[in-house]
């Protein structure tokens, strides 16, 4: 299958772990406004760490993890967010400017990640891993969320979780 003929691939997760064990759902998120997926892991009301994964047309990522006084975000193609709105409000929420790139000039133009890069640091996921991670042209966004849970411990029930 060429690129061109590729829908893209959606999903949204929460991950939190307790006393070691990793609990991954499904989520619905319709891509509209990234409170969403930050209201969903609040719900969880996890005592160990807790964020969503959401996997938005297999073009881009976003990572959201709640924290007291607010949530940190991670978006894996900031340039996403010139046509795209619910990718624009990552980069709001996350503090980040939205690229000022003309939306006819963006397939020439190469995407970059932008949040915070540390997201992941106190789980054992560096600041340099993730940028290996996202900065992989090889992968699609879904791939790179597969590779990252992996590292995290809980990639088998990502991969379960998605494919069910």
């Amino acid at each position: 299958m060429s690129d061109d003929d590729f829908d893209g691939y959606s999903f949204a997760i929460t991950a939190a772990v307790g006393e070691g064990v990793w609990d991954v759902r499904s989520f619905d998120d319709p891509f509209e406004n990234p409170q969403t997926s930050a209201k969903a892991v609040r719900q969880l009301r996890a005592e160990g760490a807790a964020f969503a994964m959401l996997c938005v047309d297999d073009d881009y990522f976003v990572v959201v993890r709640p924290v007291p006084g607010g949530a940190r975000w991670f978006i894996s193609d900031a340039t996403m967010a010139v046509d795209d709105d619910f990718a624009a409000g990552v980069l709001e929420e996350a503090g980040c400017e939205i690229p000022d790139i003309d939306p006819q000039d963006l397939d020439d133009v190469d995407g970059y990640a932008d949040g915070d890069f540390d997201i992941f640091a106190d789980l054992g996921v560096s600041e340099d891993q993730l940028a290996a991670y996202v900065d992989n042209d090889e992968d699609y966004p879904s791939d790179m969320l597969l590779r990252i849970a992996g590292e995290l411990g809980f990639g088998d029930e990502l991969e379960e979780e998605i494919n069910s």
